[in-house]
C-alpha cells in the first residue's frame, strides 16, 4: 500500500496541492510543505483515535458513508469554481474531531516552520481534511476494510509500514506539543539524524524540517 506522502508526490497529489493552493490563495510550495508535515500528523491522530472501540466505529462509519472516496473522482469540479463552504465546514469539523485540543498547537508549529500564520495553515487543512478522508475511504474500499479490526492495518499502511521509533516519536511529539515551537528543535534533530540512513517518512520530513 502506498503511503500518504507517496500520494503527495503522485500526479493526484500534485493536483491536490495545486487545488488547495488556489482555493486558499497560498503559495504552492508553502501549501505543499504544510500538507507534507500535516497529513502524517493527521493520520497519526486518526490512528490514536481508532485505538478505542468508539473511535474505530466512528471512523469506519465515516469512510463507509460520507467519506467513501467519491470526492477524489471530482477534484476538477471541487477546485474549479473554488471549494464550496460545505466542504470547508466539513473539514473544520473533521479537524476538530481528529485533533481536538491539540489543533491549535499543531497548526502553530506547522505554521512556524512553513512560514505561514496558524490561520492560513488552518485554512489549508480545512480544505485538505475532507480529501484525506476521501483517500482513506478509497483505500478502505480497495483493501476491503470491513471491520474495525482492519482499520489499524489501513492507517499503519498509509503512515508507512516500515515506521521507525524516530518517526513514531516525531509524530507523537507534534501531536503533544503545546504550540510554543520549542518542539521543532528537538524534532528536527531527531528526524534529520534518521534521514541520513533512509528515505521514507523520516527522509521527506527531515528534508522539510531542515529548511530555513
Amino acid at each position: 500500500m502506498a503511503g500518504i506522502l507517496d500520494l503527495l508526490n503522485s500526479d493526484l497529489g500534485k493536483t491536490i496541492i495545486s487545488g488547495v493552493s488556489g482555493s486558499t490563495g497560498t503559495d504552492q510550495d508553502r501549501t505543499g510543505s504544510v500538507l507534507t508535515m500535516a497529513l502524517p500528523v493527521l493520520m497519526k491522530a486518526m490512528e490514536r483515535n481508532a485505538s478505542t472501540p468508539e473511535g474505530a466505529e466512528g471512523l469506519l462509519g465515516a469512510i463507509k458513508g460520507k467519506h467513501d472516496g467519491s470526492i477524489l473522482d471530482n477534484l476538477g469540479d471541487l477546485f474549479g469554481g473554488g471549494v464550496n463552504e460545505e466542504v470547508v465546514n466539513d473539514g473544520d469539523k473533521i479537524l476538530g474531531h481528529v485533533l481536538g485540543s491539540k489543533r491549535d498547537g499543531v497548526q502553530q508549529i506547522i505554521g512556524q516552520k512553513s512560514g505561514l500564520d496558524a490561520g492560513s495553515v488552518g485554512n489549508i487543512l480545512k480544505v485538505a481534511a475532507p480529501i484525506l478522508m476521501g483517500v482513506l475511504g478509497k483505500q478502505a474500499s480497495q483493501n476491503k476494510v470491513s471491520s474495525t479490526n482492519d482499520l489499524g492495518g489501513l492507517l499503519g499502511g498509509l503512515l508507512g509500514d516500515n515506521k521507525t521509533t524516530n518517526e513514531q516519536s516525531f509524530l507523537e511529539k507534534i501531536l503533544d506539543a503545546d504550540g510554543d515551537g520549542s518542539v521543532i528543535d528537538d524534532v528536527a534533530g531527531m528526524v534529520l539524524g534518521g534521514a541520513k540512513k533512509k528515505g521514507g517518512l523520516a527522509g521527506l520530513l527531515g528534508g522539510l524540517f531542515g529548511r530555513k
